[in-house]
């Protein structure tokens, strides 16, 4: 195995080993390619370096992403890690905020 995948399992880890909280935050969501196209969605869990969010459409691994708070305009970049199906048309998205922290508590509480 290369250096490079043991280093990104290994800084998986960190991200994983981060405290989940289970919050729901209403966000916009939209694509790097297409921030104008966005949607109104809520967040499900929530830690430092990413977050949970339910989508309407189905995401690509490694797609960049954009996630808005509703209240305040907060703005975050990010990575999809994961998409998954959920009941209906709706997916699940695992999104990591790899370049820094996001303060949670101060989005929450808008």
């Amino acid at each position: 195995m290369n250096d490079d995948v043991q280093r990104g399992r290994h800084d998986e880890k960190l991200f994983r080993n981060e405290r989940r909280l289970p919050t729901l935050i209403p966000v916009y969501l939209a694509s790097l390619h297409d921030p104008r196209n966005r949607e109104q969605t809520t967040t499900e869990n929530i830690s430092p370096h990413g977050a949970r969010v339910i989508s309407n459409r189905s995401w690509r691994p490694g797609e960049g992403s954009i996630i808005t708070q509703t209240v305040g305009g907060f703005a975050q970049a990010g990575r999809v890690i994961y998409c998954v199906p959920t009941d209906g048309y709706r997916f699940c998205l695992g999104i990591e905020f790899p370049d820094r922290a996001v303060k949670w508590a101060e989005l929450s509480s808008a």
